[in-house]
Parts: structure tokens; C-alpha cells; sequence
């Protein structure tokens, strides 16, 4: 097992399904009231340059459910903001947790850091992957739909780190994957020809939604303007208006086909309320399920 989680690529199938095997029985085990330890002792580092509801607390819950413990450090809290090479601060905080969680902007940070941490670098989230939430993404597709291999899952809107994320799992775990962007907001181009290399099912890119979800057991989206892109949101949101997910695009899938949202939702923006709302939207449970995998994760990671 790669000692740090970086982004999907770096995991082989059976590598990244013993996460989701994981995350399942912890689920089980916790909803049967049973107590974990298995970090006792141990303290993660959480250093989140971009903020974070979800991200932060079901980590903490996480690393608090395996028995460990928490040290939060927002952006202006660490060196990060005072310009101290990555490298020297990478292999000062080792010295003094167990672990790494980032969630920042660009993917060289998390790596950089990587380089130089004798301890596990857990990307939380960058401009390019957000591995943890497609994970927690997927064990909410099996949980309603069974073994993702043999479905087909739609994506609708930016080709932005979630998409980038989700072509990586495509080509290592083999499912189907349709992604619908506006022209000038594909996905990056070197992540989705890796994947379509590696594929045992075809990963494409489309323009018309309609076409994405033809034979969607799937349909996830995103917000249409990402953290420290809201300046662009006003041009945005007329580029991706008519990739909205609504009930009429949903109709258009295969019948019983579920919808995924990361959230946050900016409601009758990217989704519609009606959607978000509906009996198809699994957008709680997949909340839910980042508890659960990241604590699969961390007790994968951390020792």
C-alpha cells in the first residue's frame, strides 16, 4: 500500500476496493455499537488551507472514532502563510504527528509535502483530485445500486477536480463513465487519456447532458464555480445553465437511477431543488459515508 494517498492513480483495484471493504465494516461495526481503538494513541494533523464543513468534521469524527486524536490548523495558522518552504515544514510537523490530512490548492503542495514527511500525506482535497470523496462517492453507489463494475455512471458540469477524480476511479475499478462539460471545461486531458489507456470500459467526454445520462445508473454533479473561482461565477453560470440537473434530466436516465451531489448544493443552480430533495438524490447518505471512509483510510494509513 502506497504509504501516502495522493490521488487514485497511485492505488490498484484490489488496493482501492479493501478501502471500501473496510469502510463498510467499520460502518457495520459502529451502528452495532461497537467501540474502535484501533488509533489510540495516535494524532493526525488536519491542515486545511481551503475551509471546510463536511471534509473537517467527518475527519475529525473519523480519527476520534478510531480511538485518536485531532490537531486543526487552518491556513493562517501554519507557515503555509508566512511563505516557509514546504519541505521544512513537512519534516517539522512529522515530528510531531502521526499523519498529514491537507486539503489545499494545487496538488504540488500535497506532494511536495509528500516528498518530505516521514509520516502519511492524506490529500483532502486539491485543484486537480479529491480522492476521499470519490471513495465515499462509490460506497454510496454500491450501497444502492450493488457492484459499480457493472453499472454506468454520469457526470454533468465542470471537468474539475471531482471529475478528474472520478475518471481515475473509472480506470482502475472498470465502470462505465460518461462526462458531460461544456466545451473549454473538460477535465484534465493527461488524467483522462491515463485512464482511457488503463479503461475495461469506455471513459468519454460529451457536450449534451441528454446524451451523458442515456444510460446513467448514475448522475453526480458538482457546484458550477469551485472554491477561489467565484469570481468567475456569474460567466459561469450562463456557460452551465443548460447542464443543470433537473427532473426532466434525471427522467432521461435509466429507470431507478440514483443521484449523487458532493455538496455543498447551491440549490436550482447546478441541481435543482426538486432533485436534491427527491426520492433519487442520495446526497445524505453520501455524506454520511465520508465518516466511514475516512476512517477506513486513516486506519489504513496511519500506524
Amino acid at each position: 500500500m502506497t504509504r501516502h494517498l495522493l490521488s487514485l492513480w497511485d492505488f490498484d483495484q484490489e488496493q482501492l476496493n479493501g478501502y471500501l471493504t473496510l469502510a463498510a465494516t467499520l460502518k457495520q461495526e459502529s451502528k452495532g455499537g461497537k467501540r474502535h481503538q484501533q488509533l489510540a494513541g495516535k494524532t493526525i494533523g488536519l491542515i486545511f488551507e481551503k475551509p471546510s464543513t463536511r471534509t473537517r468534521v467527518s475527519f475529525e469524527a473519523a480519527m476520534y472514532g478510531l480511538g485518536g486524536q485531532v490537531i486543526y490548523l487552518s491556513g493562517r495558522d501554519t507557515q503555509l502563510a508566512r511563505h516557509e518552504p514546504l519541505k521544512d515544514m513537512a519534516r517539522v510537523m512529522a515530528r510531531y504527528v502521526d499523519g498529514l490530512v491537507v486539503r489545499t490548492f494545487g496538488q504540488e503542495i500535497v506532494d511536495e509535502l509528500a516528498r518530505y514527511s516521514s509520516v502519511p500525506v492524506i490529500n483532502a482535497l486539491t485543484d486537480l483530485h479529491h480522492p476521499c470523496q470519490i471513495l465515499s462517492d462509490i460506497m454510496t453507489v454500491i450501497e444502492h445500486k450493488g457492484p459499480i463494475a457493472d453499472l454506468h455512471v454520469a457526470w454533468v458540469g465542470d471537468g474539475n477536480n471531482m471529475a478528474n477524480s472520478w475518471i481515475q476511479a473509472a480506470g482502475r475499478l472498470g465502470f462505465a463513465l460518461t462526462l458531460a462539460c461544456p466545451e473549454g471545461y473538460d477535465p484534465d486531458p493527461a488524467i483522462l487519456k491515463a485512464a482511457q489507456d488503463a479503461a475495461a470500459k469506455p471513459i468519454t467526454v460529451v457536450r449534451d447532458p441528454a446524451a451523458a445520462v442515456a444510460l446513467a445508473d448514475v448522475i453526480n454533479t458538482d457546484v458550477w464555480a469551485s472554491m477561489g473561482q467565484e469570481e468567475e461565477q456569474e460567466a459561469r453560470t450562463k456557460v452551465f445553465r443548460p447542464y443543470q440537473v433537473n427532473s426532466g434530466l434525471v427522467a432521461k436516465a435509466r429507470p431507478g437511477a440514483i443521484v449523487l451531489h458532493c455538496l455543498p448544493a447551491h440549490r436550482d443552480e447546478e441541481i435543482t431543488d426538486e432533485v436534491l430533495e427527491g426520492p433519487q438524490c442520495v446526497a445524505w447518505d453520501q455524506a454520511e459515508n465520508k465518516l466511514h471512509i475516512h476512517k477506513a483510510i486513516l486506519a489504513t494509513h496511519i500506524d
